[in-house]
């Protein structure tokens, strides 16, 4: 059997099993060409390179035990390879921290935030930062500027630095532990990234396996999945410069982000998911933000 076979018949495997994607990969072919080739230590960016290598019974059947333990567990694929990767960047993870997923990587590796920043944009927040994957592409994608990364999690921040070393970004982005913007205190910025807990709390009862072994804690918002950003966004205007502005991730929470926030200004940033699920907002318009509206009981 050659590598490409391989990954056709864990393809297969995965399917009938009813395993769940969306942890790194979208479906189960890519998820099963990560598993293997991640298995017999091959490049995971150069399928057609290795795809006729033929694979002997002892790598068969170490990658064999690796769907099996796939399958069995519903333990998300980042989590047995240890590696997730954003826009290209790898990045190290575990169980105390979520898989690095986060649609804001879109329109910071593609320039899109750009617009809005200025010669002068030194200092920039990833809230929410998990296990610090956006501080890290906020500090590769612009080489001036200081990074702070908060998180409530401990567990997590611990990841976080393993990935800061990792890129040798340990004098750039500087770990803040804390509940909010509370973890940084009297701070201010020119951009604040953040990618905050917003599920819903119906969304959270249907999830499946994998995404019920990553942190609640990075997950769940709530009732409508605001509870968080509700107290983000009311006190946001004051951590940020006059012309800063704030990166939000709101997922497929929009109808209820619409609720909560009828008149609050924003702009829609394009991403792979759709126009509908990260938004930008500028100082001023959250200095205006009325009173958030809360979901009736």
């Amino acid at each position: 059997m050659n590598v490409m076979e391989l990954i056709e018949a864990s393809c297969a495997r995965l399917n009938e099993a009813g395993v769940s994607f969306g942890q790194g990969t979208t479906n189960a072919f890519d998820e099963a060409a990560w598993l293997v080739l991640w298995r017999l230590q091959m490049p995971l960016d150069a399928l057609d390179d290795v795809a006729e290598l033929d694979v002997d019974d002892a790598h068969l059947d170490a990658v064999d035990s690796l769907i099996d333990q796939r399958i069995t567990s519903r333990q998300p694929a980042a989590y047995l390879t240890g590696e997730a990767w954003l826009q290209g960047v790898p990045f190290t993870v575990d169980a105390r921290c979520i898989i690095p997923r986060s649609l804001i990587a879109e329109p910071l590796a593609e320039g899109s935030i750009d617009a809005w920043l200025s010669d002068g944009t030194r200092h920039v927040l990833d809230l929410c930062t998990g296990n610090g994957s956006l501080a890290v592409l906020a500090a590769i994608a612009w080489p001036e500027v200081a990074v702070d990364a908060a998180d409530l999690s401990t567990d997590a921040l611990a990841v976080a630095q393993i990935n800061i070393d990792r890129h040798q970004l340990a004098g750039r982005i500087t770990l803040h532990p804390g509940d909010g913007l509370a973890a940084v205190a009297n701070r201010v910025y020119d951009l604040i990234l953040c990618n905050p807990p917003y599920v819903n709390q119906a969304s959270m009862a249907a999830l499946p396996a994998e995404f019920r072994a990553e942190p609640a804690l990075a997950l769940a918002g709530g009732a409508d999945g605001m509870d968080f950003i509700r107290r983000l966004l009311a006190q946001a205007a004051q951590h940020l410069t006059p012309d800063g502005v704030l990166v939000l991730e709101i997922g497929h929470e929009r109808p209820h982000f619409d609720a909560a926030f009828p008149t609050l200004d924003v702009v829609w940033l394009p991403t792979s998911a759709g126009d509908d699920q990260v938004l930008l907002a500028t100082r001023t318009a959250l200095l205006y933000l009325p009173t958030p509206q809360r979901p009736s009981p």
